[in-house]
């Protein structure tokens, strides 16, 4: 089902171009896809879904800096067959990475933080370990946002619902019940790129000892309310107000995830509940940015700074790359029974969000940008 925003006429030319995945899991480092995957005879999204057997999709596109329309298919559950609609919440996993490190750039744009002021200066509660390999450089919130930190702890399993949930600090610590090991720095800062989930941990610490709030709060306040983004939230467990326009979660054999989802008390870098729709906005919101044409979350400046290569083409909160000639920013993510991904043109106003609720969708992720970018017109094909 496609729900139209606006109504215009589409050119037949191709596509958008190939898309980095940075996955929220220790074992998967940033990569960028080109191939087009997918039965050679896939003429429309749906026989795509079918063939990988995805239980539900919502995908958002984004045209000329606005969100073009919104097209759904399947069900949130394959016990209750209830269907995807524009509203159904998918856990956004990486993507969360993104739209956190925007909220922190909007502490850097108003001073109350710096991009390269050691991380302990900001730090209260809780105190990154020192050690040698900080004598000469430091941990900074430039170096934790690119990855770039030398923190460990690529990401994070979360919490099954009869689980016990640890607090951050109990994760920063590694001490149970957390389910993973201690943050610490074990290369030197600013060294090389390296994913880091526990790296944004270290970042959502320092954010809540800096403006006394909870990371939920602190998030919806800086970019989920003025960009638009009424349907989302990184509050952990999902509110029981939410629960039943969640989409459940299935592993690759097709077998639910106990109770739906885990919960993420990992929040800045993987609780992100949302819709296809609020992504779309928020990507908009920063295409406009980069064009002096909005300021309601950063202004020109701060959000070319997101966008500007630190590593191995990682800039704050996203993957960058360029191909055919197209400057692109977004990210990939991984929950378990979710996978998800998000592609801007620098430029151009155009884009698309794609969130699943099963683990076998990223395989057939390149092959529906295909589709879109044919059907929207895309440059480069």
């Amino acid at each position: 089902m496609i729900s139209r925003f606006t109504t215009r006429r589409r050119p037949r030319c191709a596509a958008l171009a190939r898309t980095l995945a940075a996955f929220a899991i220790p074992s998967l480092a940033v990569t960028a896809c080109s191939s087009t995957t997918g039965p050679a005879n896939a003429t429309d999204i749906a026989s795509l879904i079918q063939y990988y057997d995805v239980p539900g999709v919502s995908i958002a596109v984004i045209r000329d800096f606005e969100l073009d329309y919104v097209e759904v298919h399947g069900v949130k559950s394959v016990t209750t067959l209830e269907p995807v609609t524009a509203g159904t919440l998918f856990q956004a996993a990486s993507l969360s990475k993104g739209v956190s490190a925007t909220g922190v750039m909007s502490l850097v744009q108003d001073g109350t933080v710096s991009l390269d002021t050691e991380i302990n200066d900001y730090l209260v509660q809780w105190k990154l370990t020192h050690n040698s390999l900080q004598d000469s450089e430091k941990v900074t919130l430039r170096r934790l946002l690119s990855h770039t930190a030398g923190t460990t702890v690529g990401g994070f399993r979360g919490y099954r619902y009869y689980e016990p949930v640890p607090s951050l600090i109990q994760i920063l610590n590694g001490y149970p019940p957390a389910n993973s090991p201690p943050i610490v720095v074990d290369l030197v800062p600013g060294s090389q790129f390296r994913y880091s989930g526990g790296g944004y941990l270290v970042m959502q610490q320092a954010v809540q000892d800096v403006t006394g709030l909870a990371y939920s709060d602190f998030i919806r306040q800086r970019v989920l309310q003025p960009a638009g983004m009424s349907e989302s939230t990184y509050e952990y467990p999902l509110p029981d107000s939410l629960q039943d326009s969640a989409a459940s979660g299935y592993y690759a054999d097709g077998v639910a995830v106990p109770g739906g989802h885990h919960i993420y008390p990992e929040v800045a870098a993987a609780s992100l509940w949302t819709t296809s729709s609020d992504l779309a906005r928020f990507l908009i919101e920063l295409q406009l940015s980069l064009r002096g044409e909005s300021n309601r979350v950063l202004s020109q400046e701060n959000a070319r700074l997101l966008v500007t290569e630190v590593k191995n083409d990682y800039g704050l909160g996203f993957g960058l790359w360029v191909d055919r000639g197209q400057q692109y920013f977004g990210h990939d993510g991984a929950n378990d029974g979710f996978r998800c991904r998000m592609v801007a043109h620098r430029s151009l106003g155009y884009g698309l969000v794609i969130l699943t609720n099963s683990d076998r969708a990223s395989e057939m992720f390149d092959a529906v940008r295909q589709l879109i970018g044919e059907r929207e017109g895309w440059p480069g094909y």
